[in-house]
């Protein structure tokens, strides 16, 4: 039988590897620039903690994980022939593969409340998983790099998660639009149009907007209950232009009325003003080329439910791709474990989106993807026990370095060489021996010289400088 792998899950070579570990490096080294430490949670949760987390639909995508041993064994012969799916999996299935990284995290920080020094600012990278209909960007195991601060109200954690999204999209060299709302305004938006109880239905609705269009949106509404006069009011909402003071000037003036609403206004201009003083990201209308934009959007509404304050999204400027960041506030997720009150605030990076970004704008730095920086050719035991205390001394100053474990013809290990793109070859025979020297050969030029180690060294340093 030919072997395969489940459907919406991948194998990831060497190179591969090496990309996505340049990716995982960069944004750990950033967040730790900040001050988050790493931790980790099981692949497997209760689904007691998972399901009724993330609504109806995101509890059908939940992977549920049978029972081990006899799992029917407390199952009744009418409960299986009745085929009630739902009943019969919360009786042999007590376990779920991990959907998110965030609700793991609020278990973990109701577990260990005691162990933790708030704020708590913690950073994640793991794979989820999701019963997805695969498609293209979309898979059933997916990683993601999460990052969260826990036990502050301060709005400064909102800016300085932009700053991140900011320095690390800058150290990919990837131009970036980040997308910013507050979910009270919407909520102040869903009163003022006298729809409070269809909030829920809006915010999933205009969050659709950039793939379904205006029509299907207002056609998505009018289903959910909203009437006409309702939908009408909000069209200039959603349509809403200009710059960032601009917007916000306007929306404050459409929520005079709802203390909500001027409450996001309120946290949006701060955040605004405040990352306009750090200079770290500017206003979409006078953006210059080279620095990341940040736009307030209110069609953005992020789909999850827990979200109460700022919300934000992250889009690549230079190639069509989905969001590749998000995030934003929840006020009370510990709450879902007994623990209200413990408000946070994070961002996740889908590594899987990044991935493909940099491979189209073909960005990934030439010394990330080598494996090996030079090749030591086998020519047989006595040349071996020559060349393994020069390997030794090469590969202590950090120069990534491997001998040929045979003794094979030097075209094969030459191809070997050349398959696996090392920049340098080292060559010693009788000649080199008798004069305590290497032939070292640029595999780009093909240009060969006879040096010392140290010369050996100071070469393959001086070409990766």
């Amino acid at each position: 039988m030919k072997p395969s792998i489940p459907k919406g899950t991948r194998d990831f070579g060497p190179v591969e590897m090496a990309k996505r570990n340049y990716i995982f490096n960069t944004i750990r080294s950033v967040y730790e620039l900040y001050g988050f430490q790493q931790i980790e949670t099981p692949a497997q949760e209760t689904l007691q903690t998972l399901m009724g987390k993330y609504g109806e639909e995101g509890d059908k995508l939940l992977f549920k994980i049978l029972n081990s041993g006899d799992y029917l064994n407390k199952i009744t012969d009418e409960e299986l022939t009745e085929r009630n799916t739902l009943r019969l999996a919360s009786k042999i299935c007590e376990k779920g593969l991990r959907y998110d990284l965030t609700v793991p995290f609020a278990r973990y920080v109701v577990m260990h409340r005691e162990e933790l020094q708030l704020p708590f600012k913690r950073y994640q990278v793991q794979p989820v998983w999701r019963a997805d209909r695969p498609q293209k960007g979309r898979y059933r195991e997916f990683y993601q790099f999460d990052g969260d601060v826990v036990g502050s109200d301060s709005l400064l954690n909102e800016v300085e998660l932009m700053q991140i999204v900011d320095t690390v999209f800058t150290r990919f060299g990837v131009r970036v639009q980040i997308k910013i709302n507050n979910r009270k305004i919407l909520t102040g938006i869903a009163e003022v149009i006298g729809a409070a109880d269809k909030i829920v239905d809006i915010t999933v609705a205009i969050d659709k907007l950039d793939k379904i269009g205006i029509d299907n949106v207002n056609l998505e509404l009018r289903e959910d209950g909203l009437t006409d006069e309702q939908i009408e009011k909000l069209q200039p909402i959603i349509m809403l232009e200009g710059s960032n003071d601009e917007k916000l000037a306007t929306i404050a003036d459409v929520l005079k009325d709802s203390e909500t609403g001027l409450k996001g206004v309120e946290e949006l201009r701060y955040i605004l003003s405040t990352l306009g003083s750090v200079c770290c990201c500017v206003t979409a209308t006078n953006a210059p080329a080279l620095h990341n934009e940040i736009q307030l959007d209110l069609t953005l509404a992020r789909g999850l439910s827990y979200y109460t304050g700022a919300i934000f999204e992250v889009k690549a400027l230079d190639t069509p791709m989905g969001s590749i960041s998000g995030g934003g506030r929840y006020d009370n997720l510990t709450g879902i474990f007994g623990m209200p009150g413990l408000s946070g605030v994070g961002i996740s990076f889908g590594v899987d989106r990044i991935y493909d970004v940099l491979n189209a704008l073909d960005l990934y730095p030439k010394d990330s993807l080598q494996t090996t920086q030079v090749l030591f050719i086998n020519f047989g035991e006595k040349e071996t026990a020559y060349c393994l205390p020069i390997i030794n001394k090469v590969r202590a100053q950090g120069i990534r370095a491997e001998i040929f474990p045979d003794a094979a013809k030097m075209k094969k290990q030459m191809s070997y060489a050349n398959a696996k793109q090392i920049p340098f070859v080292v060559l010693a025979g009788d000649n080199e021996i008798s004069e305590g020297k290497v032939t070292l050969k640029n595999m780009e030029s093909g240009e060969q010289q006879m040096v010392t180690s140290d010369e050996l060294i100071s070469q393959i340093v001086q070409r990766n400088q």
